[in-house]
């Protein structure tokens, strides 16, 4: 198959490239499919609206190559990052499934947690209706070439009315200098059925490799699901992620996404309120520093009436750092009793820290509740004041409200451990930012 582009950045990805072999045919129609789209489909530029804030020419610049196989860390090294809750855990190294690594034993029945590879052998008609069909790639670049790379993942299943007794994780650790990798999941929470999903994407090294990652979530009919995903990548890696979740009838979902690392990091969250009654909280925090670039869009797209959404994201922004957040709210016709709204928090902590915040309504229906709010400033002079006139030097009292800042939206994660490892690191992190306080600004 010519998989020639004219870009060379493309080609490079798809250099060596073969469908695989074998497997359902309607998989590897996907694939081909997805192939199809990667080389007809530009590498966006900051001439493209969605991307006009984002410039990843650093990105293409440097000459990936597919990640190889290579020898998996001792489980010392990964244990850091394992969050003692989650009894089931999926660990890939370099995109590749690590059995060594990983813990599956001992799930009740109706829970599945595997590699995508080898549920396709015993669950491909649950997977069939789902994999590339949320996560569309037919107009984003970066979510066709993972598609068309589509070979090992992750695979959760939690049959109707069943209960994940214990938080899954899935942990993504990248190990090769200049590897692109292309993490996959998963996850389908059937109707009435409960899980906590930790998405995790670490490193355990620094050093300049690509992450792209693609994840479904589809939660059935009355089904609770709570997902965090962490993207605490080394500080020269790039980062692009697409997370498509479809919400039935009077479910819940929770979504908690923190980003720390990258030189460039891109999540795109997009929710769809399938059915009535359907509920979704959306929290989001982004901390960063020198001169890492952090991008969050998201789209909650309520399709049907009776729906709850409450988003608050918030960005805590050091050094020369850029972050981005586009919160598109879109109320569809006949979507009445709709009742949304969204929150962009961005705390500011130098004179060339920089923030583009860009929240969206488009709003079709008359009988709806929806609104939206952003704020960028400092610190609060105030309460910095307060602390101090209670004995605490001003880097402490600093550090303090700046992890209080970011503690807000920690705390809601569901996994005691990971909040505080993750509390761990953002207080590491604003002890370590550099005291640049200059200028005036509201308390954010």
């Amino acid at each position: 198959m010519n998989t020639a582009t004219g870009h060379p950045y493309i080609d490079a990805l798809l250099k060596g490239f073969e469908t695989p072999r074998g497997g359902a045919s309607w998989l590897n129609e996907r694939r081909a499919q997805a192939l199809e789209r990667a080389n007809a489909l530009a590498v966006p530029t900051t001439r493209d609206e969605e991307w006009r804030f984002t410039d990843i020419s650093p990105l293409i610049r440097v000459p990936f190559r597919r990640a190889a196989g290579a020898a998996r860390p001792p489980m010392a090294d990964v244990a850091r990052f394992v969050a003692p809750e989650a009894t089931t855990r999926l660990t890939f190294v370099d995109g590749v499934f690590a059995p060594e690594l990983s813990a599956t034993a001992g799930l009740p029945y109706g829970v599945v947690v595997s590699p995508l590879i080898a549920a396709l052998d015993t669950h491909a008609a649950v997977i069939e209706p789902h994999l590339a069909r949320h996560a569309g790639f037919e107009r984003k670049v970066f979510a066709a070439l993972n598609t068309a790379h589509l070979r090992d993942g992750a695979f959760v299943w939690i049959a109707r009315n069943q209960k994940c007794p214990t938080p899954v994780q899935v942990l993504y650790l990248s190990t090769q200098q200049e590897a692109a990798a292309y993490p996959r999941c998963l996850a389908i929470v059937e109707a009435g059925a409960e899980c906590t999903l930790i998405e995790d994407y670490a490193s355990l090294g620094e050093g300049i490799y690509f992450n792209d990652a693609v994840t479904e979530v589809v939660v059935g009919e009355g089904a609770r699901v709570r997902h965090a995903r962490v993207q605490r990548e080394a500080g020269g890696a790039f980062h692009i992620g697409h997370c498509a979740v479809v919400v039935a009838k009077d479910a819940h979902y929770a979504s908690h996404a923190v980003a720390l690392g990258a030189r460039i990091s891109r999540l795109e969250l997009n929710v769809l309120q399938q059915g009535e009654g359907a509920d979704v909280q959306m929290d989001g925090l982004a901390l960063i520093s020198g001169r890492q670039l952090a991008d969050t869009h998201t789209l909650m797209d309520h399709a049907r009436p009776n729906g709850r959404s409450k988003q608050l994201h918030k960005c805590i922004v050091g050094g020369a750092a850029h972050a981005v957040f586009n919160g598109r709210i879109v109320v569809r016709p006949g979507s009445q009793l709709t009742d949304s709204s969204q929150q962009s928090r961005n705390l500011l902590l130098s004179d060339k820290a920089h923030v583009d915040t860009k929240p969206q309504l488009e709003i079709f229906a008359d009988d709806v509740k929806c609104a939206h709010g952003a704020t960028v400033g400092r610190l609060d002079p105030e309460q910095l004041f307060y602390l101090r006139s209670r004995g605490l030097p001003e880097p402490q009292a600093r550090n303090l409200l700046t992890y209080a800042f970011a503690a807000e939206v920690l705390d809601c994660i569901p996994v005691p451990s990971l909040v505080e490892q993750l509390e761990e690191t953002v207080l590491a992190q604003t002890q370590a930012l550099p005291l640049d306080g200059g200028g005036k600004g509201g308390g954010a």
